[in-house]
């Protein structure tokens, strides 16, 4: 802590204390408030974060007394509110409950199932290479701006079936979204746009991607629904899968001995990356809620509709968790949520990052933090745990590539022969079940092992 903190009438998360000291704040609000606190998460925006890992669980597994359904309490927000593109009402799994809820979850499981692991796999590592070969030669890198960044982008751009030349735009626009500051507006008009170009483009033309899959899927989704699954699909993806990346590599960085461990493989990507989804897990704070009436939750009375928000973060390192006596990275974390809204393609977002952070260190074998660990500053916003920047150097290296050229073909998710705009589609069909799994698919792409968690 660079100063001490007082007892406030609301915690701010918005500012830069905030983000470069969230474990000091929630060690100030769990001796303070208990297991949930007053916090203000934007300039006026209001509400309450549970900090405890008991009242965390049964808020997220409680759906008679809270509702994921904000659209009352978004009414009482200003059109222009920065906190309404992570959290205004959409009509996707994230933002509603019940049969609704487990319709569009179906959609989501069902689509991504038919990702194979092997070619996700593949996809990953073409991408990491092709951006490590932009920085190869130089000996030194942003690990966030250069690499963790970009490659979820060029990643879910090409499995729902967009050129790589849209990936900055989704960066920046996801980025806006996830700061909440001032710029949201901006973000959200971009997000806009770029999901407009990829429906549209869908529309008109099919393609063995995971756009084509959710619209041709028997739940017969709406096209407002389509775009609204799609963008929760996109968001969820791009920039918890960055900060996962970054936070990961950032740890093995930070500890020589570590990095070492880990890059030998004397220990596994996967031990890695379970330390960060336990005490720096990407989404920090989100899980919005809303009590359906008047409720005293774990001493504290909270109106109907009151915004109440998830501390992955704080549940995860709270004293009285069943992780409290574990190891750093052992135990159980909440960093995948918990309850009919538990994230349900964890093994995709775990696959993406252990395949990209082993291809970097199995490319740039001395790679080695620029500045010292307590000199990384964190990025300011009230949902994130994220770093600004990540400065690393390494041996230069010579590549096979020129620079600037995209080191990856077409996109392997649709057909290599371009089918004339007036051939007939053929959609993957599904079996008519209540089961996750579809009868027939694309060539190549059977359904592979259901994600960990249900729909």
């Amino acid at each position: 802590m660079t100063q001490a903190l007082t007892l406030p009438s609301a915690y701010q998360l918005f500012t830069p204390h905030f983000a470069q000291n969230q474990q000091a704040y929630y060690a100030h609000m769990r001796e303070n408030c208990g297991p949930v606190a007053p916090v203000e998460i934007a300039p006026g925006v209001f509400g309450h974060l549970v900090i405890g890992w008991w009242a965390a669980l049964d808020l997220l597994r409680d759906t008679t007394t809270w509702t994921k359904d904000p659209t009352t309490w978004a009414q009482s927000m200003p059109q222009d509110s920065p906190v309404l593109g992570m959290l205004g009402p959409r009509p996707n799994p994230l933002f509603t409950d019940g049969p609704v809820q487990q319709r569009y979850r179906r959609v989501i499981n069902d689509c991504f199932s038919l990702v194979e692991p092997h070619h996700l796999r593949d996809l990953v590592r073409e991408v990491a290479d092709g951006l490590i070969d932009q920085f190869a030669g130089t000996g030194k890198v942003d690990l966030i701006s250069g690499f963790s960044r970009p490659l979820p982008s060029y990643v879910f751009n090409r499995l729902f079936g967009q050129p790589d030349a849209d990936a900055p735009r989704l960066v920046a626009a996801l980025a806006g979204l996830m700061e909440g500051e001032e710029g949201a507006a901006r973000a959200t008009a971009e997000f806009e746009q770029y999901m407009g170009r990829l429906i549209g483009a869908k529309t008109v033309l099919r393609g063995q991607d995971l756009t084509s899959w959710i619209m041709d899927h028997p739940e017969q989704l709406t096209q407002e629904e389509v775009l609204h699954n799609i963008v929760l699909a996109v968001g969820a993806g791009q920039e918890p899968t960055t900060n996962l990346i970054a936070n990961t590599l950032a740890l093995m960085l930070s500890d020589a001995s570590y990095y070492t461990d880990v890059s030998n493989g004397a220990l596994a990507t996967e031990h890695a990356v379970a330390r960060i989804l336990r005490d720096r897990p990407p989404m920090a704070n989100y899980g919005a809620h809303y009590a359906r009436r008047d409720v005293t939750f774990h001493g504290t009375t909270i109106p109907a509709q009151t915004l109440v928000l998830v501390s992955f973060a704080a549940a995860n390192g709270d004293p009285a968790g069943p992780g409290a006596d574990q190891p750093s990275g052992a135990g159980a974390h909440l960093a995948w949520s918990a309850g009919p809204h538990a994230c349900p393609v964890r093994r995709d977002a775990l696959l993406i990052a252990t395949t990209a952070i082993e291809q970097l260190i199995r490319r740039c074998t001395d790679l080695e933090l620029a500045v010292s660990p307590d000199q990384l500053e964190a990025r300011i916003g009230p949902f994130h745990l994220a770093y600004a920047h990540l400065p690393a150097r390494f041996t230069p290296m010579k590549t096979t590539r020129k620079a600037g050229t995209p080191a990856w073909p077409g996109n392997p998710f649709t057909s290599s022969t371009r089918p004339a705009a007036t051939s007939p589609q053929k959609p993957p069909t599904f079996a008519n079940s209540a089961t996750s799994s579809w009868s027939s698919c694309p060539a190549g792409y059977a359904p592979g092992p259901p994600p960990a968690t249900g729909s």
